[in-house]
């Protein structure tokens, strides 16, 4: 039920109208930057009325269609609805869309694939151009224009410090209670004026509680009573479960010698039911007093949270499960005192995961013998979702972890193979893989090393003796003066694997 009281500001109420009405005064052409970060707190209804003026207008001989820029993923209603009738001619920084990943991989739609941490500054620079509109979902109005954030902030500090028109859907079905859950940090500069973020810990507020908005920029306001999109995650299967058990083996180990606290370091963990895994895992494992400092929290963190566990978690979004939304929701104030949400430039900030020593794990397509990961390119051509914050927290933790099972597609697919084909995180920001099979170490090991670590840890029993076996033939082939033996490969196979796949419907050979 929309609640009316919910916009204080006796002026603003001036300009409410529907979601038609707002979504006429968004152009062709225009750059749109709007608000959602896996699919939390996207608008929700201006996307799609926005969706049928584009279908309407592009019946006639006129193309009518937006760039389109969010913080991360969304939902249905926003790029679902938005790609189905071609109404995107750009998409950043992220996406998750089916029909949206369909028509980029048809060439239909450009897509910029960035860092997370780097959108922000893109458009402070004006590196993308014009940030013409806003669309921001927040969960009210005070008296003197300030705005409550929603359940996530992602990049709306920056899309409406920018874009020259703002539209604000006031969104009634989120509780007023997540009022004060959030630090929205103003203190970031250009070069050369930049100084040190003031975070020592994960817990350190160190902005604002609320949104800032030129008021003037303000043209609409539509009230909405709409849920976010709350996905289900399956239960973790057997993969995933051993997956999480070498994890906390090489936790464990890591406390043993030293190198990390008995409460760890602070955790960031990528989207998705391996990490979910992990961190139930570690919900039921020794380590006390936990913390994550993390961009998306799910499920697994709600629940370190509850069981006490984990005293601080700080992120840019909420991503829950139907039960662990109603969850959080019944007691949220609890959880107000242990989660921060910031702005994604500052959840995904190099400074800050440098400085806190965070542990990264994310998840991976594929991973070659050599350390470099595939997080986003399906054979090499075809987008997957994108790199998200993954390269953030890989570069810059003090532990860097991918994660995947060791095949894929009913095993006809090998996620070790000799060369990934496409780089998003080279070998050098990659410290540690893990699949079912097992964890590899690769700290310190020179090129060759890594490659016999990670096949014998990591691989899948099918598909190791013909990595074994294209290890020692590269290595054969240096030797007789045909490239070198610091990283040796034969180039005219290092790809046949792919090439097989996507002949044949499988890797290996068929016998």
């Amino acid at each position: 039920m929309i609640n009316h009281s919910r916009i204080q500001h006796p002026l603003l109420r001036q300009k409410i109208m529907s979601a038609e009405a707002a979504a006429a005064l968004i152009q062709n052409g225009d750059h749109v930057g709007m608000s959602g970060f896996t699919g939390a707190a996207y608008p929700k209804l201006i996307p799609q009325a926005l969706a049928k003026r584009i279908e309407q207008a592009n019946q006639g001989s006129n193309t009518f269609s937006i760039g389109l820029w969010t913080g991360a993923s969304t939902a249905p209603e926003l790029d679902g609805a938005l790609a189905k009738v071609g109404g995107m001619n750009m998409r950043l920084p992220y996406q998750s869309d089916p029909t949206c990943r369909a028509r980029i991989n048809a060439g239909l739609m450009d897509y910029v694939d960035l860092h997370l941490s780097h959108v922000a500054q893109f458009v402070w620079f004006g590196f993308l151009g014009k940030l013409n509109v806003a669309v921001i979902e927040v969960a009210g109005i005070l008296p003197d224009g300030r705005l409550i954030p929603s359940t996530s902030v992602g990049n709306n500090k920056t899309w409406l410090d920018q874009a020259d028109k703002v539209i604000l859907e006031v969104n009634s079905h989120q509780s007023a209670a997540l009022e004060g859950m959030h630090d929205i940090y103003y203190g970031t500069e250009r070069p050369p004026y930049r100084k040190p973020i003031p975070m020592e810990h994960t817990g350190d507020r160190i902005g604002d509680t609320y949104l800032r908005v030129d008021l003037n920029k303000i043209v609409a306001i539509v009230e909405t009573d709409c849920p976010d999109r709350n996905t289900e995650f399956t239960a973790p299967d057997e993969q995933s479960e051993r997956i999480a058990e070498h994890i906390l083996t090489f936790f464990a180990q890591e406390v043993a010698l030293g190198r990390m606290p008995p409460n760890l370091l602070p955790l960031q963990s990528g989207v998705g039911n391996i990490a979910n895994a992990v961190l139930a895992g570690l919900n039921r494992g020794p380590f006390e007093n936990l913390s994550g400092f993390t961009e998306v929290l799910q499920d697994g963190m709600l629940d370190m949270i509850k069981s006490g566990k984990m005293s601080m978690a700080s992120a840019t979004a909420l991503s829950f499960s139907p039960a662990a939304n109603q969850e959080f929701l019944d007691h949220l104030d609890f959880y107000k005192e242990r989660i921060i949400l910031r702005p994604q430039e500052i959840s995904n900030h190099p400074e800050l995961i440098r400085r806190l020593g965070v542990i990264a794990m994310n998840g991976m397509l594929e991973a070659d013998i050599y350390g470099n990961v595939n997080s986003t390119h399906v054979m090499g051509t075809r987008i997957m979702n994108g790199i998200g914050g993954s390269g953030d927290f890989a570069r810059n933790a003090y532990v860097s972890m991918f994660m995947t099972p060791s095949t894929a597609k009913g095993g006809t697919i090998s996620c070790i193979v000799p060369m990934v084909s496409h780089v998003d995180h080279t070998e050098h920001d990659v410290q540690i893989i893990v699949t079912e099979q097992g964890l590899a170490d690769l700290r310190g090991l020179a090129p060759r090393h890594r490659a016999e670590l990670i096949i014998q840890r990591c691989a899948h029993p099918d598909y190791r003796p013909a990595l074994l076996d294209y290890v020692q033939r590269a290595q054969d082939s240096a030797k007789a003066g045909h490239g070198g033996m610091h990283t040796p490969h034969i180039l005219d196979e290092a790809l046949s694997w792919h090439s097989r796949y996507e002949r044949e419907g499988q890797m290996l050979p068929k016998l």
